[in-house]
């Protein structure tokens, strides 16, 4: 953290440093370029009354700081100063087409002649010819040699910077380490008493949350212990029984019956155990793809229709096709267990209904049957594990107890929402609302 600190605190400094710098820079160019426009002016305006009273020998007179060239209307060179005549025309150089126009003209370009970089200032004189006085702009770097120092300033002030920086860096990071979490009573400093009673509020929720896992955790063996007990006891007594040549030959196969029963229902409750503790562990599922939601339901209804027509329980699928993307396997689970749960809670004569449908970008699978119906006492418990509206009927019907369980993880897996609407006595209707995602 001090090095971040540290980072931007100093490149914030250079970065103003060097904004300054070319401020400073552009106003001293644009102030000395100024003033050699004003001496070149200045100085065409004596050269031009020393030419109309004394001519060329007046300019020949003038010092070699700047270069000197007298132009006629047509633009040939009458003098120059610097080079020998004849010179080329010079009528159309942009500073001598302006004075020719408005009585004076300037600019900076690169001199024909020469090949330097030229300052130019174009004068029209009484007769109309043109005195144009030039400097190279090497003059005006020259200008610039005069703030070298401010270089060297600079470069002081950076290092300055940059110590200044890392104190600063340090004086905010130390009392930050060096907060006493056991006895935050004991901070100096109040600007840091926000983050103090954030840090306090985070360890209350973890501390909450922790025992509260710590909890589930508990109730979850508790309930794992009993539904494995109970088949495994009932497993063992019949066992134990037959062993003991204790039941009748024509018994046996009832007791077989029993036996197969309740291994099938320990092995369901083993399946389902195993799936949400995959779930909880977040296990990357191998297969993603895109799953037609509709067809996917017209297979689980097929599956649970003979058990379905044993209760005369009618089973409808509605919608059309709409596919999303998700694991197969598990969205197959989550149907599978919305329907089997719709049947198995079912009254006589009554009836499973499954739509598929699409709203905006969202898609929605819902399960309504026509059965006895969920409490509203109960209705935001029914998705926890081994959690029974009436353990008297759930144990008669079968089940693990984990159904709605697997369902709202596997929603949670899918990024999806689950909604339920209940009434005892008028059925029930659970939806699972996923996000659409292109194909």
């Amino acid at each position: 953290m001090t090095k971040t600190i540290f980072r931007y605190t100093f490149i914030a400094g250079v970065s103003i440093l060097i904004l300054c710098a070319l401020l400073f820079f552009g106003m001293q160019y644009t102030q000395t370029k100024d003033e050699t426009y004003k001496a070149l002016q200045q100085e065409a305006v004596y050269a031009e009354q020393g030419l109309m009273l004394n001519g060329i020998p007046y300019l020949e007179t003038l010092g070699d700081v700047n270069r000197v060239t007298w132009i006629n209307t047509d633009g040939e060179v009458l003098y120059d100063s610097m080079f020998s005549l004849p010179l080329a025309n010079e009528k159309d150089c942009p500073e001598v087409a302006e004075a020719l126009k408005k009585g004076e003209g300037q600019g900076i370009r690169t001199s024909e002649s020469s090949g330097e970089s030229t300052m130019y200032y174009a004068r029209r004189c009484q007769d109309g010819t043109i005195l144009r006085l030039s400097r190279p702009v090497r003059a005006m770097r020259e200008a610039f040699m005069a703030v070298r120092p401010f270089i060297w300033i600079l470069v002081l002030v950076l290092v300055i910077s940059g110590i200044l920086s890392f104190k600063i860096a340090k004086q905010i990071v130390n009392p930050i380490n060096a907060i006493d979490l056991d006895h935050p009573e004991a901070n100096k400093y109040p600007e840091l008493r926000p983050l103090i009673e954030k840090i306090e509020e985070q360890k209350i929720t973890i501390q909450e949350e922790v025992s509260s896992r710590e909890q589930m955790r508990r109730e979850f063996s508790a309930n794992v212990s009993h539904e494995l007990k109970t088949p495994l006891t009932s497993i063992s007594g019949f066992a134990e029984l037959m062993a003991e040549g204790e039941v009748p030959g024509d018994k046996v196969q009832e007791f077989s019956k029993d036996i197969y029963k309740e291994s099938q229902r320990l092995i369901a409750l083993i399946d389902d155990i195993i799936k949400l503790s995959r779930l909880d562990e977040e296990a990357e599922e191998p297969n993603w793809e895109n799953v037609d939601l509709y067809g996917l339901s017209g297979e689980v209804l097929d599956s649970l229709r003979p058990v379905a027509n044993k209760q005369g329980i009618t089973l409808k699928l509605t919608g059309s096709p709409i596919s999303i993307n998700g694991v197969y396997q598990l969205l197959s689970e989550m149907v599978f267990n919305l329907c089997d749960n719709a049947v198995k809670y079912n009254t006589p004569g009554g009836s499973v209904t499954v739509d598929v449908s699409e709203k905006d970008d969202e898609v929605f699978l819902s399960v309504a049957d026509t059965g006895i119906g969920i409490p509203t006492e109960h209705q935001k418990r029914v998705f926890e594990r081994f959690y029974r509206v009436d353990k008297s009927h759930s144990k008669e019907i079968g089940g693990t107890g984990l159904g709605l369980s697997i369902v709202k993880h596997g929603a949670q897996h899918h990024g999806a929402r689950v909604k339920l609407e209940s009434e005892p006595g008028l059925g029930t209707k659970i939806t699972l609302i996923f996000k659409k995602k292109a194909n």
